[in-house]
């Protein structure tokens, strides 16, 4: 996926947005735990669909990936795949993926790291624990360029062959920190069923490897919405305009924004920078593009 210096250098962002960013309430500590039972951070969706969720299974080149699926209980509804952050998939990202399912999508969340530990990798999605931090330091150098390909062509098979994905509109993927560069690798692997990728506070985006994300837009077809946290821009103010160009050449619409205020991280509600306000205006954001995008 990355070079392990610049893995690094993402790690030590968010670690240190996490530590400017405050204590936390009482409230959200409690949230912080990545074992089940987490209340629930997210707003209501209107009108919400009643939904089906479950526990699935995967079968892969490298294994089996285990993952939520969660979709309206009636119809078939577009399909969304989810790649989470650095922690995995965890409580705060059923709550996500219930959301966007209540808004009328079949949304598919994955572990990542299945080739090496099965959900929750860790106890808590803070950086700040130095165990933690090399744990899942780890388990990230595992993913390649070349596994998040395969694996994109395995979970969109798959949503492919479930009744409740229309096969007749195209997929949408989302990916947070790390999982906003494999989302570009997604519509690259499968670009003729991906019409719509998001990324909120995508690390690495943009590198001087031969196999940087931004390299790939020539490949897909998708629409794209880049929610950029203020940190990460301060910290590459340039890969901004490197997106904008090469979505430009490649003549797809693509909405790229620094959220300002919005620390690396800030989607997530069990997120220690969790921002409610600029997440609801990326929520927004994203439900717009699959509106339009997902057709």
């Amino acid at each position: 996926m990355c070079d392990n210096d610049s893995l690094d250098d993402m790690i030590d962002y968010q670690l240190k947005a996490g530590l400017r960013s405050g204590e936390l309430s009482r409230r959200q500590f409690g949230a912080l735990t990545l074992g089940a039972g987490m209340v629930s951070l997210l707003p209501p969706v209107a009108n919400a669909a009643e939904v089906t969720e479950s526990e699935v299974e995967i079968k892969t080149p490298d294994g089996t990936c285990d993952a939520h699926f969660v979709h309206p209980t009636k119809g078939a509804h577009p399909g969304v795949l989810v790649w989470p952050d650095i922690f995995g998939l965890r409580p705060a990202f059923r709550q996500m993926g219930k959301r966007l399912a209540e808004s009328g999508y079949a949304v598919l969340t994955v572990n990542p790291f299945y080739r090496e530990k099965k959900a929750p990798v860790a106890e808590r999605a803070s950086l700040q624990d130095p165990q933690v931090r090399t744990q899942l330091f780890k388990l990230a150098g595992t993913l390649t360029a070349e596994t998040a390909n395969t694996d994109a062509k395995a979970f969109i098979g798959w949503l492919d062959k479930q009744s409740a994905v229309d096969k007749k509109r195209k997929i949408g993927t989302t990916g947070y920190c790390m999982g906003g560069p494999l989302t570009m690798r997604t519509a690259a692997a499968v670009p003729n069923r991906v019409g719509a990728g998001a990324s909120f506070h995508g690390g690495n985006l943009v590198t001087d490897k031969p196999d940087s994300p931004h390299l790939l837009v020539p490949r897909m077809k998708a629409h794209y919405l880049f929610a950029i946290a203020s940190n990460d821009d301060e910290r590459d103010p340039k890969a901004k305009d490197v997106l904008r160009e090469a979505f430009a050449e490649a003549k797809l619409p693509a909405e790229i924004e620094v959220y300002a205020g919005a620390l690396h991280g800030w989607c997530p509600p069990d997120s220690q920078v969790y921002n409610q306000e600029a997440a609801e205006k990326a929520w927004g954001r994203l439900l717009a593009l699959f509106k339009t995008a997902l057709a």
